[in-house]
């Protein structure tokens, strides 16, 4: 088996002049949950839809367990539950109906079906709604629905695109439930998300794609705690008496600035991106007097980091654009 449950080198996919993919690589281990984020546009759905078997790359390839999607789409359908953004259902068939079609569809018979459905419908607490129809469920029933047929003939990885969309919170709640559950049993997962928080929860890496291109892959906690697109770190200070006392320090301190002043102190930011530098910032403050009585590092929140990523980015391809119409003026 390979190393990797999902394998993508140099991957390419077109639409006349669009370039939806644009040379992506990266791989996903077994037994991972993997976040995918992007905005609208960027190119996961794509992506997803050739790891599904769902469409066909312009260059490149994409491996499920070392096996060619493009080349063994069979096995490779095997071996995967696909939960697009949306999907089909069928009037005047319940829930119990609908898992059934696809349970004979897959080849399950007799006992051995009627087991696989049981199974399913216990897991994604679809039990109550047996007998309702699949086409009036509401959202958050339906993407029960969806994720129990992904699972019907017990893949194991899902690929799963923007599963929380339009989901009330409390549904969001159920779903990450049933997510983290199939990830201590040791399903591979891929999930593609609009809410960062509820990715940087479950996932052990995250992947973030921009015009089609990978941009970070890593983990949430680095990102949470990696510095701004400054280089520098927010650290919330509270003092003893007046929170002036913060800014009247920093005010002879360079390598340090307000960023909000507080009712017990500020939230500062050390504007160098070194952590002995960082602690002797820190020691200073308390030597010099300033009666803190307790400070921390503030993580980021994952839509700031997505948005450092890109802002990093733009002003990249802005020095280049400047350094060649210098070279062509």
């Amino acid at each position: 088996m390979s190393d990797n449950a999902i394998s993508v080198r140099n991957l390419f996919r077109y639409f006349g002049t669009l370039k939806a993919v644009d040379g992506v690589s990266f791989d996903v281990p077994h037994g991972s949950v993997c976040g995918f984020v992007g905005a609208n546009g960027a190119g996961k759905t794509t992506a997803m839809r050739i790891l599904a078997t769902l469409d066909y790359p312009t260059m490149g390839g994409a491996e499920i367990c070392g096996i060619n999607v493009v080349n063994h789409p069979d096995k490779v359908r095997s071996l995967i539950g696909w939960m697009p953004d949306h999907f089909g259902n069928y009037e005047h068939m319940t829930v119990l109906e609908y898992l059934d079609f696809y349970a004979r569809a897959l080849g399950y018979r007799g006992a051995e079906r009627r087991a696989r459905i049981e199974e399913v419908m216990e897991f994604a607490d679809l039990v109550p709604l047996a007998d309702r129809l699949s086409n009036k469920l509401s959202k958050g029933m339906t993407q029960r629905l969806c994720l129990g047929r992904a699972l019907i003939h017990d893949p194991q990885i899902l690929i799963m695109d923007e599963p929380a969309a339009g989901l009330d919170p409390r549904a969001r709640v159920e779903l990450k439930h049933l997510i983290r559950i199939l990830a201590e049993e040791g399903k591979t997962i891929f999930i593609s998300s609009h809410i960062l928080s509820e990715l940087g929860e479950m996932c052990d890496s995250l992947l973030f794609i921009n015009a089609g291109r990978i941009v970070h892959h890593g983990d949430a906690d680095s990102l949470k705690h990696g510095s701004d697109a400054g280089g520098g770190a927010f650290y919330d200070v509270k003092v003893l008496g007046d929170p002036q006392a913060v800014s009247d320090w920093i005010v002879l301190n360079p390598e340090v600035e307000v960023a909000e002043a507080r009712k017990k102190g500020a939230r500062i930011r050390i504007t160098v991106n070194d952590p002995e530098k960082s602690a002797e910032i820190l020691r200073r403050m308390v030597r010099d007097g300033l009666p803190v009585i307790e400070f921390h590092r503030e993580e980021r929140n994952l839509e700031d980091a997505f948005i450092d990523i890109l802002g990093k980015i733009e002003e990249g391809q802005t020095a280049e654009t400047a350094a060649s119409a210098s070279q062509h003026g």
